[in-house]
């Protein structure tokens, strides 16, 4: 039997608080298989960032004050979530993270930056929605897990009991 040998693996991050927690254990994951790790987040609809049910920005609690940051232009988002992301790395304690933020539908956009980056598995945080949101939104993550070729390691972060 061949081992399958990991050795980049994509992080998708969104604005959810839960955030945090997918990116320590997709990092834990990746290094310890040896694995180069990027860390995404994508940008899909400035509605998110604006809400007031998710402040913070993007997670990660006390790492960035919103109120300080311009919200209501791409470029705005765009700056944020880099910010968001350069902390992150920083949280992790490893330089060599690669971070990208981009722009698009965002199963699709998580599944071409994949490919893009020659991924080998995709991290993701699976939140718990209630099966109305599931059929009207849909579900970011069952959208990767069907169009995608490559391995995803799903975490879940629904509240514990």
């Amino acid at each position: 039997m061949n081992t399958i040998q990991f050795r980049h693996v994509l992080i998708a991050v969104d604005y959810d608080p839960t955030a945090q927690m997918v990116t320590e254990q997709g990092f834990s994951m990746a290094k310890s298989m040896g694995a180069e790790v990027t860390l995404l987040h994508v940008i899909a609809d400035s509605t998110y960032y604006t809400s007031t049910g998710f402040s913070p920005v993007l997670g990660f609690a006390g790492y960035i004050d919103s109120s300080q940051m311009q919200l209501d232009t791409v470029d705005g988002l765009r700056n944020a979530a880099q910010f968001f992301l350069d902390k992150t790395k920083q949280h992790l304690g490893d330089a060599n993270i690669r971070t990208v933020v981009n722009e698009g539908a965002i199963a699709g956009t998580i599944l071409e930056t994949a490919k893009e980056m020659k991924a080998d598995v995709i991290v993701l945080g699976s939140h718990s929605q209630k099966w109305l949101e599931n059929i009207l939104v849909g579900s970011v993550t069952e959208e990767v897990l069907k169009e995608t070729r490559i391995p995803v390691f799903l975490i879940p972060t629904k509240k514990r009991d």
